[in-house]
């Protein structure tokens, strides 16, 4: 009877113990501890998230293919080259670092090799701007073959179906009108993208951007003109403090003091800046940053008419460009001068607190405004919607590249007017504005992405 008991109770402490070792081992596998090869468990390992968009693309490891997107693939220590490719697509490649215990993921964004246009006007469009949110496009068109067609026109960027056609189409706000010349008229969007400031020298209206506008029925707001700009840019100002307030004190005071062209990604999480000025930024100015950062090198020597992006939650600064230096552009200016004052109430604001974009000619002022919203009148680099990528013109070609300045792709070298691109809301598209013939007005075109 003894016997049979001390066989049971070896056997329960030796199931017991197997459970435990391979629940360790399982745990220690899981966090890339622990990696089985045809020589057994080697210890020390990384994981590497090769994933693609879209999915299904080969994933080659210092030049073997190695498996398909998307996988987790089990690393030593060090760094890879890593290049995922998809036909149709350009490729993607980047030199990465895989450290013990963590977790690398690639992220990879291919574009399409041949993407395809597909027309969004037809009677001609001028004098066009996009909204704060970032989701309509207004502009005048003068080509249509009924009068009363003509006049001012909403495109809603975020109507766009399935099967490749808006399915609203761009809306008419307002009719051509005998006391207002809409082709050379100043337009200013209100913070909220709801209303529209038509400046002209005859009249000053606000118009609903959301139906159609009689404009001689709207009264004239000329006479308090810079009252109603001075409450949008408290608005802005408050709203633009409110984001800046997440980035660390020295990079504000970079942005406020000692840069241009200062623009947050869609996400608030990086800051796409140019330097006016030669200096240091500080290291390790974030505490608890992001483990397993980019392994792209950075620069924290800022050098002048230099272009940046700065990224708070892994605290690193990359310089993408140099900035192309022209006189004749508008460039931005931030509203929040006193964004690093953290004595200042975050929700308050007087007229000292930040700068005016008011300036004494009413052009200058529109002008002011539209690039404080945009980086398309500015020609500087912009914003992909998924906050990882950047836009630009180079060379009349439509391009894009990562915030870090890697995977440089061409997405577009047709011919478009006025270097005008913007990409849609979803990132899917991107907006144009070109003719195919010279007999034709410039209308709007979709370069389809995906």
């Amino acid at each position: 009877m003894t016997s049979i008991f001390n066989r049971k109770t070896i056997y329960t402490f030796v199931s017991a113990a197997i459970i435990l070792v391979c629940s360790a081992v399982a745990i220690q596998y899981a966090k890339g501890n622990l990696r089985v090869t045809d020589e057994g468990f080697v210890q020390g390992t990384g994981l590497l998230a090769a994933n693609s968009f879209p999915t299904g693309a080969e994933v080659h490891i210092d030049d073997k293919l190695v498996t398909a997107s998307d996988d987790t693939i089990y690393l030593e220590p060090g760094h890879y080259d890593i290049e995922i490719i998809k036909d149709g697509y350009a490729p993607w490649k980047k030199r990465v670092m895989i450290e013990k215990e963590l977790v690398t993921q690639t992220n990879a964004q291919l574009f399409p090799l041949a993407p395809s246009l597909s027309t969004l006007t037809f009677s001609g469009v001028t004098n066009l701007q996009p909204s704060p949110d970032g989701e309509k496009i207004v502009y005048y068109s003068a080509s249509a073959s009924a009068q009363k067609k003509n006049g001012l026109y909403v495109l809603d960027l975020t109507s766009y179906s399935n099967n490749l056609s808006f399915s609203k189409g761009p809306k008419q706000i307002a009719e051509d009108s005998t006391n207002f010349d809409l082709s050379e008229a100043r337009y200013i969007w209100s913070p909220d993208s709801s209303e529209i400031m038509l400046i002209t020298p005859n009249r000053t209206v606000l118009v609903d951007a959301n139906k159609q506008n009689t404009l001689n029925l709207l009264p004239d707001v000329g006479y308090k003109e810079s009252l109603i700009l001075s409450e949008w840019e408290q608005e802005m100002y408050l709203r633009e403090r409110q984001f800046l307030s997440e980035f660390p004190k020295e990079v504000v005071a970079i942005a406020t003091a000692s840069a241009e062209n200062v623009y947050i990604s869609p996400d608030k999480k990086r800051l796409l800046y140019t330097a006016k000025e030669q200096q240091t930024l500080p290291a390790d100015i974030v505490n608890n940053p992001l483990p397993s950062t980019n392994s792209v090198e950075e620069n924290r020597q800022l050098e002048p008419n230099a272009i940046y992006v700065y990224d708070r939650e892994e605290d690193r600064n990359y310089k993408v460009a140099e900035a192309t230096i022209n006189n004749d552009k508008t460039t931005k200016r931030l509203l929040a001068i006193d964004a690093f004052d953290t004595t200042s109430p975050l929700l308050t604001a007087s007229a000292s607190s930040f700068t005016t974009l008011q300036a004494t000619q009413s052009a200058q002022t529109a002008n002011n405004f539209n690039s404080y919203h945009s980086p398309v009148y500015s020609h500087t680099f912009q914003w992909y919607p998924d906050s990882k990528h950047l836009l630009y013109v180079e060379n009349g070609n439509i391009k894009v590249m990562e915030h870090d300045a890697g995977n440089q792709t061409t997405l577009y070298s047709g011919p478009f007017a006025d270097e005008f691109v913007y990409p849609s809301p979803n990132a899917e598209r991107l907006i144009i504005m070109t003719s195919f013939s010279p007999e034709t007005p410039l209308n709007l075109y979709a370069v389809e992405l995906k």
